[in-house]
């Protein structure tokens, strides 16, 4: 049986001999943070999913309801060239994750550059692999909170790697499953046309205390914008995807 098999048969196990995998905890503007540790899920791995579609009024085309009223003719006029334009917009969201360890080391888990992470040994965050049109199993991250003591935080981001920028095109969703307890949910919802970055949420690890914080926080560039807002410092060049990965 392979590794990822473990994982999701120990995310089984945890959810039928728990809480109801239908329970669920969202995170919005006016409750923002949740503690891991006080939900009694600062253990195990955490699983980070993310998954995205069309918005439904993208897919079936938009009327201008005040010129149909102007003109009711025009109802019968056929839109489906612009409607299929917009709906074959091909977005490509990437997860990924800025981490800073206990003892300083800091960097980045992302399909970019093939830096996919270790679960077992620093950074104890692993990146299952690259999903190109937001299937319904998304992209995953993995995170060991069993090392939580060595995580000082997390910082998990999406961003467009080669595509048309459009999170205002679509919904995505990114949902944490810790090893017991509730599923916790985060929209990337707000209209952000030309945004290319957003920042989803943090983990840190506050006196001995997992907190998970939305920031939902779009940047109209990429990963070094990010790193600029929240103070990581590192050093960003331009990265590719490995052949695999596209």
């Amino acid at each position: 049986m392979s590794f990822w098999d473990d994982l999701w048969r120990g995310k089984s196990a945890n959810f039928d001999s728990g809480i109801s995998a239908s329970n669920s905890i969202e995170l919005t503007k006016r409750n923002p943070a949740v503690s891991l540790t006080k939900q009694g899920a600062a253990t195990g791995n955490l699983r980070v999913n993310l998954s995205w579609r069309m918005r439904s009024s993208d897919i079936g085309g938009r009327r201008d309801q005040g010129g149909l009223l102007r003109s009711p003719l025009r109802m019968f006029k056929p839109e489906a060239v612009q409607a299929h334009t917009q709906s074959m917009v091909n977005v490509d969201l990437d997860l990924g994750c800025l981490y800073e360890l206990a003892d300083g080391t800091k960097g980045v888990v992302q399909p970019l550059g093939d830096l996919l992470g270790d679960l077992n040994g620093a950074p104890y965050v692993k990146l299952s692999g690259d999903d190109r049109f937001g299937s319904g199993s998304g992209e995953t991250l993995f995170v060991n909170l069993d090392q939580r003591d060595a995580i000082k935080r997390l910082l998990i981001f999406v961003y467009i790697y080669d595509q048309t920028p459009a999170f205002d095109r679509t919904h995505a969703l990114v949902t944490l499953y810790p090893s017991s307890g509730p599923r916790i949910e985060i929209s990337l919802d707000e209209r952000a046309p030309e945004a290319r970055s957003c920042a989803v949420f943090s983990l840190e690890n506050v006196k001995g205390q997992l907190i998970v914080r939305r920031e939902v926080k779009f940047v109209y560039g990429f990963q070094a914008e990010l790193d600029r807002l929240f103070g990581w410092g590192l050093q960003w060049g331009r990265g590719y995807k490995s052949q695999a990965s596209r």
